[in-house]
């Protein structure tokens, strides 16, 4: 794996985990913020989880070889 695919796959990490975080405030799970209980956390949440997600799928998967 390339110096840029593990970059990919480490942001994706970090969106993953603080989009689950928004996600469980918005629902509620995570009481003691402003967040907490708002859809609208929840959708931003789940934004920036599908995003990580679609980092970390980019950075594993590296570029298609080239056809010959």
């Amino acid at each position: 794996m390339k110096t840029t695919s593990w970059v990919y796959v480490a942001i994706g990490v970090v969106l993953i985990l603080v989009g689950l975080l928004w996600v469980l405030q918005g629902l509620g799970t995570i009481s003691g913020s402003f967040m907490s209980g708002s859809n609208v956390w929840f959708a931003i949440g789940l934004l920036v989880a599908i995003g990580g997600v679609t980092s970390v799928y980019v950075g594993v998967r590296g570029k298609p070889a080239a056809r010959r």
